[in-house]
């Protein structure tokens, strides 16, 4: 069984779940996890979580992402993208400076309405089953983060705009596009989306599923799988002695004289590390009790 995190360029006409069942045929193993859905139109980085490596896939879920995106002005759909049924049309007439204006307002926190067209569930059930239904709800505004958002291009029809979104989880590019339609008077839908980061993973270094079988038949299929510790390298590392091996594969708590830190230095209470075996596999992250000089498991991969 393959252990670890895959970068996908999810394309056009596969939802996410379209490609985790795709790769389960191509690797030949079922525990396999995406870690958070693209629409079926959209394309780009899509990580996914193999074996073991499917307990970060609510860390990953959690990642800023960048997005590059073309924003379709004079237009209002009922999906707020250019796939649904078109409910207004309107003129267009907005200059460069008043469309820089607006999307100064969306920079920073923002509290946005969460589409109907979404994989969100009220009382046990998805919106967008709703919303087939003709059913619309009432959705609680929620806050998310715009770290960045850049107009790389107003085309000179004036009516299609291109960005890139650096934003926090949880944002819908759909809904900031309706939103910022909503600000210059004249409505606006998403036309096109790309995924071009997630955390560490970055389009330039994604794999198509064609590609990812090659690599399997060529048998190099290890040397594109991110090892699970690789998404912890922000935390330093400890190996524990032959002794507390044990403890450790338990998941119990282990004394600070039973870890040899990397760094050499005094761990500081309530930091994170990842902590190895004797023979130096992989096992958990732990933090440490400064009172008690004892590590506590927070997450074990073994």
């Amino acid at each position: 069984m393959y252990n670890g995190i895959i970068n996908i360029y999810k394309e056009a006409g596969f939802t996410s779940h379209d490609v985790v069942a795709k790769l389960r045929g191509i690797l030949k193993q079922k525990k396999i996890g995406h870690t958070g859905t693209l629409d079926p139109e959209a394309v780009g980085v899509l990580p996914v979580c193999l074996g073991k490596g499917t307990k970060v896939c609510d860390l990953l879920t959690d990642k800023d992402k960048v997005y590059e995106t073309v924003m379709r002005l004079g237009v209002v759909t009922d999906t707020q993208d250019m796939t649904g049924r078109i409910l207004k049309e309107s003129p267009v007439s907005v200059s460069g400076e008043a469309l820089e204006a607006v999307l100064e307002q969306f920079r920073g926190d923002y509290s946005q309405i969460p589409p109907m067209y979404s994989a969100l569930k009220v009382q046990g059930k998805k919106l967008y089953e709703l919303a087939r239904e003709g059913e619309v709800v009432e959705r609680k505004p929620r806050r998310v983060q715009i770290f960045d958002l850049e107009l790389l291009e107003f085309e000179a029809d004036g009516i299609h705009v291109h960005m890139r979104v650096h934003c926090s989880k949880g944002t819908y590019i759909r809904t900031l596009c309706h939103d910022i339609g909503g600000k210059l008077g004249c409505g606006a839908a998403m036309e096109k989306l790309t995924r071009i980061q997630v955390g560490v993973f970055k389009i330039e270094d994604a794999l198509t599923l064609a590609e990812v079988e090659k690599y399997v038949q060529n048998r190099q299929i290890d040397s594109v799988i991110r090892s699970i510790d690789s998404m912890f390298a922000m935390w330093p590392a400890g190996r524990v002695d032959a002794a507390a091996d044990r403890l450790l594969y338990n998941g119990n708590m282990f004394y600070r004289k039973d870890l040899i830190l990397e760094e050499k230095r005094e761990p500081v209470s309530g930091e994170k590390f990842r902590v190895y075996d004797s023979q130096g596999k992989f096992c958990a992250v732990y933090v440490y009790d400064g009172r008690r000089r004892m590590f506590k498991n927070e997450k074990m991969f073994v």
